[in-house]
């Protein structure tokens, strides 16, 4: 596993120059390392993969960026002040996000969660702060935004709703800061970004970007093989409440990702390659292989993936002790 020049670079940079003082948190966000995998995927000699580590943003999730913009959005046009409590629907990652900068901004933040959410994404928030509202775990995130509306409608001006899967904030994010980390990182030499489809912001706002810089660039999105399915955060837009944010126009391919062979990858992740990953990374993963198994093999390439999360979150779960 190689890390790009460009990160190696600001390594070596910081011990060069002086620390910058006071710098805050927030300014962490973004700016992640672009991970080379070689020994997983070394029977593609013709093909490069990369994969954007959003673990070290400092909520420990790609969710950071989009929850960050919205805010900012947010006290932008006035929608938030002092006072306020943000509040939205989540799976846990964009919750997350919300609760840790609320704290760091000094705002209250209320969450409406599926009970399905792992327990240490409940525990993180807790942490954090955050005041919960669970719902059934079997209406996943639509349950979670129903609930939501429910309590705006009553009293509208005690929340700030970010709305993660309505506001433009959100694929905007990736538009000025995923997107253009990618291209920068590669050197402008990415050909292919694959990427799962959940709030979809990700997958739109770097796609947008993306296609800008070249449009010869193919981007693929991923999304559950069925409504019932064990990846935290993606949506199967068939059967699911559709983000207004999504845009299906944008997908030059639009590819299903099993659940139980994404179980398997977190695990060949970790011993081939020593990356502890969320079961959605892995499943981008999977979309990259199955992108990759199908250019020539006389064709370079070279594909780009996130992986929203790692596996701090997902260590109870059962398909560890599964063969």
């Amino acid at each position: 596993m190689a890390i790009t020049g460009q990160i190696a670079a600001s390594a070596h940079e910081s011990t060069t120059q002086p620390s910058r003082l006071g710098e805050s948190l927030l300014d962490r966000i973004g700016n992640t390392p672009l991970l080379r995998l070689e020994r997983i995927a070394s029977k593609f000699s013709n093909v490069e993969f990369y994969a954007k580590a959003e673990w070290f943003n400092p909520g420990g999730s790609v969710k950071d960026r989009p929850a960050l913009s919205m805010i900012h959005a947010g006290i932008a046009s006035g929608a938030l002040t002092p006072g306020k409590t943000i509040i939205d629907a989540t799976s846990g990652n964009t919750g997350i996000a919300y609760a840790m900068i609320g704290a760091t901004m000094g705002y209250p933040v209320k969450l409406c969660l599926p009970d399905s959410a792992s327990h240490e994404r409940k525990r993180i928030l807790a942490a954090y702060g955050a005041e919960l509202v669970i719902t059934p775990g079997d209406e996943g995130t639509d349950g979670a935004i129903r609930k939501v509306h429910e309590i705006v409608a009553a009293e509208p001006d005690k929340y700030f709703y970010a709305d993660q899967y309505s506001n433009p904030a959100n694929w905007q994010a990736h538009y000025r800061t995923t997107a253009n980390e990618i291209w920068e990182q590669t050197s402008g030499r990415v050909t292919y970004f694959v990427a799962g489809l959940g709030t979809s912001g990700t997958f739109v706002g770097t796609t947008r970007r993306l296609k800008e810089l070249n449009p010869q660039i193919r981007c693929v999105s991923l999304q559950p093989d069925g409504s019932f399915h064990g990846l935290e955060g993606w949506k199967h837009m068939e059967t699911a409440m559709r983000p207004a944010i999504y845009d299906d126009r944008l997908a030059d391919e639009n590819l299903p990702v099993s659940s139980e062979e994404a179980y398997r990858m977190v695990k060949r992740l970790a011993r081939e390659e020593g990356l502890l990953v969320s079961p959605s990374s892995a499943a981008a993963l999977l979309g990259c292989f199955e992108v990759a198994a199908r250019i020539p093999k006389q064709q370079q390439a070279l594909i780009v993936t996130v992986f929203a999360d790692s596996a701090s979150k997902y260590l109870n779960e059962r398909f560890w002790d599964e063969d």
